[in-house]
């Protein structure tokens, strides 16, 4: 494998840092391609066309990567879009989410769902991005759903050839690889979005208008909570194929004992009795990717990838994207001086954990910026909860729903949201009428985020969360997944203008990822 190792000082500059001049121009293009080393790159087509940002056509030609899950529904507010390509490493699963989608509700299939199965037949198929993106040409952007550890060698492969890229969150497996994403942005002039849609949506902006009003009084606290893993996809358990201790003959004069080693013999026991080929069709070594090449198991695929941390980056990489975001935005935090994490057991060897700890709680160190004070921030996931706030009423409670939420703590008052930043209620209620007369102050979204995207792309709006903001929130949540390494609440310091974890050196080998040999940025 190819470990990204020192890392000149130039990609690993923080975001504030302007590290280059956005292209305006074709000749400023190129330049800044060939100052940064970036080869031979196509132009894309709103640098061809001139300055004003437009695409000659008022239709994308949009390739799809990865629409089993989360790519689909991507797939779906598009279809106003030319969907020419799709990629995918098994069809099957595909076909079979898109039945489900064909079903009848209330004796009817929905009209997306017949202009999706046509978009489907229509497009081109491949299983490998590369030889999409080599043998279309006519690619304007490319959507990109697949698990986490392959999100940035496609994005990176598509920005370099002046593809606009949407990329669903987290935006990378590796801090590495966010600032990668971020400097090619920067130097290829292409649209970006990462796909926290709650970015787009009322909730999110509604509550920065609040936070940003000052009408909760300083605020240097904040919490935020998930409901994931739990229901949703298994961690804290060993891999597949590890040694599983045969079953012993019952002895009358030693009754059966239950403990946390007798759950994870089961669970081994079980995941040997589960088949150990790749469904057919499937090409399971371009779903591996960069990540090592290990044996198939349906604990991995389909869906269950999230919670290995050979593909995933856990609960926080899956929900900080759409509960970090509000806080991150609202307090213009920028990166964390320190990180703290404790959680339950991984998963696997303690030197080589398989999974990601059932449940997490990491505490953020956030720097005075400005006129706002220095900021906590405090991550809890596997059904942990923050204590309860101040102000709020007795008999009410904070948000449970699918997905989680966050909370505001100031001086003067509370203010909790839900998932996407929904729903943002304000105590003590007495603060009602303040609230009532915050006048809006950011632009509204009128479509879906995916809509958003693909109006930037066109030249007709702002991407709503373009990597130069998505990239460091992104790498706020990779580095409490880095601090859950150390663990045990022990506080590591982090310099961000370094990208270095300065007081235990030792998780910098997690700020990068190793590629496996034929993957690279």
């Amino acid at each position: 494998m190819t470990r990204v190792g020192r890392i000149d000082a130039a990609r690993t500059a923080p975001y504030d840092r302007a590290m280059i001049t956005p292209p305006s121009s074709r000749r400023d293009f190129l330049g800044q391609a060939a100052t940064l080393g970036l080869g031979a790159l196509v132009l894309p087509r709103h640098l061809v066309a001139g300055t004003t940002g437009k695409l000659p056509s008022r239709t994308l030609n949009v390739a799809c990567v990865g629409i089993g899950g989360m790519g689909m529904s991507n797939m779906a507010q598009l279809l106003g879009e030319n969907i020419v390509a799709v990629c995918d490493v098994d069809f099957a699963y595909v076909e079979r989410a898109l039945e489900g989608r064909l079903r009848p509700r209330d004796g009817k299939v929905s009209e997306e769902a017949l202009r999706l199965k046509a978009a489907y037949e229509k497009a081109a198929k491949y299983t490998d991005f590369r030889r999409m993106l080599e043998e279309r040409k006519d690619i304007d952007a490319v959507v990109i759903a697949t698990p986490d550890h392959l999100h940035a060698v496609i994005a990176s492969a598509a920005m370099q050839l002046g593809k606009h890229v949407y990329v669903q969150k987290p935006l990378t497996y590796s801090v590495h690889e966010s600032r990668h994403l971020a400097r090619l942005a920067q130097t290829t002039g292409v649209v970006t979005q990462m796909g926290n849609q709650g970015h787009s949506m009322e909730g999110s902006r509604r509550v920065v208008e609040i936070v940003r009003s000052g009408v909760l009084g300083r605020i240097d606290t904040v919490h935020v909570w998930t409901d994931r893993p739990v229901g949703y996809w298994a961690q804290g358990i060993p891999r597949p194929g590890s040694p599983v201790p045969p079953v012993r003959p019952p002895d009358p004069a030693r009754p059966p004992q239950w403990n946390a080693r007798t759950v994870e013999v089961a669970v081994l026991r079980a995941m040997a009795d589960n088949p150990q080929s790749p469904p057919p069709g499937m090409d399971w070594d371009l779903y591996c990717g960069p990540a090592p090449l290990i044996p198939y198991h349906p604990a991995y695929h389909p869906f269950a990838w999230r919670g290995w941390t050979d593909f995933g980056v856990g609960s926080l990489g899956d929900m900080g994207a759409h509960l970090v975001d509000q806080a991150y935005w609202a307090l213009n935090l920028t990166q964390p001086t320190s990180v703290a994490a404790s959680s339950s057991p991984w998963g696997g060897p303690a030197d080589n954990p398989a999974t990601y700890p059932l449940a997490t709680q990491v505490e953020y160190e956030f720097p005075a910026v400005g006129t706002r004070g220095p900021v906590k921030l405090y991550w809890y996931d596997g059904g942990l909860m923050p204590p309860r706030p101040p102000f709020m009423p007795d008999d009410k409670s904070l948000p449970l729903g699918d997905g989680g939420g966050g909370l505001f703590i100031g001086t003067r008052g509370v203010l909790h949201y839900e998932t996407y930043g929904r729903n943002p209620t304000v105590y003590p209620e007495s603060l009602a009428g303040e609230v009532a007369a915050i006048t809006p102050s950011l632009p509204r979204i009128a479509t879906s985020h995916e809509g958003n995207f693909a109006a930037a792309c066109k030249g007709e709006a702002e991407a709503s969360c373009p990597f130069s903001y998505a990239a460091p929130l992104n790498e706020t949540m990779l580095l409490g997944m880095a601090a859950l390494r150390l663990g045990k609440g022990r506080k590591a310091l982090y310099d961000a203008e370094r990208m270095a974890f300065t007081s235990h050196p030792e998780l910098n080998r997690f700020l990068t990822r190793e590629y496996r040999s034929g993957w690279s940025l």
